[in-house]
């Protein structure tokens, strides 16, 4: 019998990719579970994409990406960022999921160990064991704000770590690591003399005053990391397809020689409407207040639930309450919610074993339905038996 590849197995199906199954054979549904912005894209964004169709921008793109968007983010980097790069520090690419596979498949041989966060994004275990690289889980503890504890990453570095994932602000928790607890990250990098691929897909979605600071900006840091952003979080251009990496030349180099087998190249008129998009900040501020309007609204009917707990997020558009009180673990608790309440949830175990116990909400999606979910959540956990 013919087989496939026995790589493929180290991919399945999410949970998210089933949440959308669902949604579109039942509409009375109300979903939480989404990791994408509601909002349409900027509208100047979308006029400069109809207009760089319309001039016929519509083949190939250089493979490290268009110039006029390199020059215009080593600018946004510097002044943003505080990174300071070349053009040639810096690669467009497919999303910034892209980014992050390529610079793994640079960075990662057979047999190498990655600490990836748990719970962490669900793409970096298996891009990683799909490298043929061994994840090692950095638990992120609730009584620590799921912050990374420095001791407890000294503990499983050893001579064959080559790459730690960092992810802030943090999908699934919201955490937005501090300046002190970076610090202490960089010198624990350079000690081991390790890589550190930062993912920082929701950069401009902080709240409570908090600061989101690139690892990359400290000093000493720019050569042991590689950074990745997006269009799609920021500025509600999922659709698009346009994130980046920032990195030392030799690694955007060798980057550049796996995205000729890979994608080739994002469109051209999406990166010409990305340049667009990074004069947007209004409309950026505008989804930012908004997000932080939801947030608010979540957690306090999260709060208002009996044996619900959920850690304040300070980042990103999502909360992960603990859900251990009641009596199920996160794969029923989902399920639950979905059969009685009629609402998605995603189990935190899609986002890692430490997990458990735990399920991930999202607010990118209208206030009113935000409360017509947390209506239907509040009334099946408390004034039904489960």
């Amino acid at each position: 019998m013919r087989k496939l590849a026995e790589r493929t197995k180290v991919i399945g199906i999410s949970r998210i990719e089933e949440s959308l199954r669902i949604l579109e054979q039942k509409p009375e549904i109300i979903s939480l579970g989404a990791g994408e912005p509601d909002f349409p894209a900027p509208k100047k964004v979308i006029a400069a994409a109809k207009k760089f169709l319309d001039k016929g921008y519509t083949h190939y793109s250089p493979l490290q990406g268009k110039i006029e968007l390199l020059e215009a983010l080593t600018k946004k980097l510097k002044k943003e960022n505080k990174i300071d790069v070349t053009k040639d520090e810096i690669i467009i690419t497919v999303g910034s999921k892209e980014a992050i596979f390529l610079a793994c498949a640079t960075l990662i041989d057979p047999g190498d160990e990655i600490i990836v966060p748990d719970p962490g994004y669900i793409a970096y275990k298996p891009i990683v064991e799909f490298l043929g690289g061994k994840a090692i889980p950095l638990q992120l503890k609730e009584e620590d704000n799921f912050e990374i504890h420095p001791e407890r990453l000294k503990e499983i570095i050893n001579r064959k770590t080559k790459l730690l994932i960092i992810n802030t602000p943090s999908n699934p928790t919201g955490t937005v690591l501090s300046r002190k607890v970076l610090e202490e990250i960089a010198d624990i990098i350079v000690e081991n003399d390790i890589y550190a691929l930062v993912d920082e897909a929701y950069e401009k979605l902080v709240y409570d005053g908090a600061k989101h600071i690139s690892l990359a900006s400290l000093n000493g840091m720019k050569d042991y990391v590689i950074t990745t952003q997006t269009f799609s979080k920021t500025f509600a251009m999922c659709g698009f397809r346009v994130g980046y990496a920032v990195a030392p030349s030799n690694i955007i180099k060798e980057m550049k020689e796996y995205k000729i087998c890979t994608t080739l190249s994002p469109s051209p008129f999406s990166q010409l409407a990305a340049v667009e998009a990074l004069k947007s900040k209004k409309h950026v501020e505008y989804m930012r207040r908004e997000y932080d309007r939801r947030r608010k609204l979540i957690l306090k009917r999260l709060k208002a639930i009996p044996d619900m707990h959920c850690q304040k997020p300070k980042g990103a558009f999502y909360v992960f309450p603990n859900i251990s009180k009641f009596g199920m673990n996160s794969e029923q608790f989902t399920q639950f919610l979905l059969d009685r309440a009629k609402v998605i949830v995603i189990p935190g175990t899609e986002f890692g074993k430490y997990g458990e116990g735990f399920v991930r909400l999202s607010y990118a999606t209208a206030y009113e339905k935000i409360d017509e979910a947390m209506d239907r959540i509040e009334n099946v956990l408390t004034k039904q038996k489960i």
